[in-house]
């Protein structure tokens, strides 16, 4: 004779395991709670990831727009405009910081110009010396920018050096320029050019 099918209720259940730790504490048995204990567990390295996306994020829209400012204003340069109206130094810096965003400090940046008559003539800068502290401007802020840029068919190396404090936030993700990777992070946006036979 077949036997039917033999179902066990939950309070069954809770007796034979009460059975067969007769002796553990109740807060052994009590099994709430346990999803709080395994949010504890998932929630900080979750939220370090969640961070660091967003760490990374703002350091690459930041380097983009510094990139576009560079790109924007640097135009002007290469087409003579800026060297035929008698841009300044502090012009073109303002001029990059408006093409760059509103989100740019540009007490925080400098401007490094550099030109030649050929390309062998021009050697990348960096933007930090030899202490890790971000170097300043060319010039004065007040001198001609053509004074820099040289005259028409001449190669012109624009670099930006921004000083993204930012970075202080993410301490983890080890941006800065200190040792450690600590403190603020120097961003660089660059752009070659020869610029027009312009008159």
């Amino acid at each position: 004779m077949r036997m039917p099918p033999l179902f066990l209720d939950r309070t069954f259940l809770d007796r034979t395991s009460r059975l067969r730790r007769p002796n553990a504490p109740a807060w052994v048995k009590d099994e709430q709670g346990t999803s709080a204990i395994e949010f504890a567990i998932v929630a900080t390295p979750f939220f370090l990831f969640v961070l660091g996306l967003l760490g990374v994020g703002l350091y690459y829209f930041t380097a983009s727009s510094l990139e576009y400012g560079v790109e924007a204003a640097a135009r002007q340069i290469r087409t003579g405009q800026a060297q035929t109206t008698a841009l300044t130094v502090g012009q073109f810096k303002n001029l990059v910081c408006g093409a760059a965003g509103s989100y740019i400090n540009c007490a925080k940046l400098s401007v490094i110009i550099q030109s030649g008559a050929a390309w062998s003539n021009i050697a990348p800068q960096s933007c930090v010396d030899s202490k890790n502290n971000m170097i300043g401007s060319t010039g004065a802020s007040s001198d001609t920018i053509s004074t820099y840029t040289g005259t028409a068919d001449e190669v012109v190396l624009v670099t930006l050096c921004y000083q993204w404090d930012l970075a202080q936030t993410f301490p983890f993700l080890k941006l800065g320029v200190n040792s450690g990777g600590s403190g603020s992070a120097i961003l660089q946006a660059a752009t070659a050019f020869q610029t027009e036979p312009y008159s």
